[in-house]
């Protein structure tokens, strides 16, 4: 074992560790939540999709970036090193694109949270890497592809999945200041995404916000910046580029909202609900309540 990971090892032994996949304002919700319960908290960045809430999010630390929500700053780390140092710190979250198999090399991880959210895509069974995995959103299955789950479909937001399986996405978006699906943009073809705006700004219905593959996009609506993927991504086709808040001064674009609380706290209500099954049973890395 090389230095930095026995280092890594020894400081991380002193707190349990949650792996959160996914670095956009639901995981990261859920990680300030975690963090907040003394857990060791890393989030392993994907791709897809692309995060859009980025300034409700720890994504933008992957790029060092200064990021903090509700009091938990976000730390970029690609080595054990990092990741040590990171975890180190009080009220600090490591953020990485270090994938799940280079992480399960260097720690033991007791609490896995699927926050991709990845609605069209296969979700595989990571059972037994961790203590206990818990799947949010739609394509989990409770001792299918997760040990337990949540719901994140805006009727059922929050609802702990102890047996079956999670709703599929109904398409219907949740509503804003009463605007539903028309404050989004999608991509309309993969392309690489270029803005020279920032999340907060004013922008009016027609206001040329971005070039998608030099295709310009304009605003939906009035209202303020609260989603803009960042400058420079390679977005795939149909996945949402901009989100725009319709509430006037109302609008909010920082922070977690009601939405990324009820879940964090549903995620905290699935690890002690699942803590009650009575049998516990040995697998793989770790114990399972069953």
């Amino acid at each position: 074992m090389s230095d930095d990971a026995l280092q890594s090892r020894l400081h991380c032994s002193q707190l349990p560790i949650a792996l959160i996949m996914g670095t956009s304002e639901i995981a990261s919700a859920v990680a300030v939540r975690l963090t907040q319960l003394g857990y060791a908290v890393i989030m392993s960045h994907d791709p897809f999709p692309p995060v859009m809430r980025r300034a409700m999010a720890f994504h933008d630390a992957l790029y060092d970036d200064r990021v903090a929500v509700d009091g938990i700053e976000g730390k970029h780390a690609e080595t054990a090193s990092e990741i040590a140092t990171a975890l180190s710190q009080p009220n600090q979250v490591a953020v990485t694109s270090l994938h799940l198999t280079d992480l399960l090399a260097l720690y033991p991880i007791s609490i896995l949270v699927d926050a991709r959210m990845q609605k069209h895509r296969i979700t595989p069974d990571f059972r037994g890497v961790a203590g206990l995995t818990i799947g949010l959103g739609p394509k989990f299955a409770v001792d299918v592809n997760c040990d337990i789950a949540v719901e994140t479909r805006p009727a059922k937001n929050g609802t702990v999945i102890r047996s079956g399986q999670t709703d599929d996405p109904d398409g219907i978006a949740r509503k804003l200041g009463g605007v539903g699906a028309e404050r989004f943009v999608y991509s309309e073809r993969a392309g690489r995404w270029h803005t020279a705006l920032e999340i907060g700004a004013r922008v009016f219905k027609g206001f040329v916000i971005g070039h998608l593959d030099g295709l310009p996009v304009p605003a939906p609506i009035d209202g303020v910046l609260r989603g803009l993927v960042r400058d420079g991504t390679q977005v795939p086709q149909r996945v949402k580029l901009i989100e725009v808040d319709p509430r006037g001064p109302d609008a909010s674009w920082t922070g977690s909202d009601e939405r990324g609380r009820t879940i964090a706290a549903a995620t905290v209500a699935a690890i002690r609900l699942h803590a009650l099954r009575p049998a516990m049973v040995r697998r793989g890395a770790g114990l399972f309540w069953r």
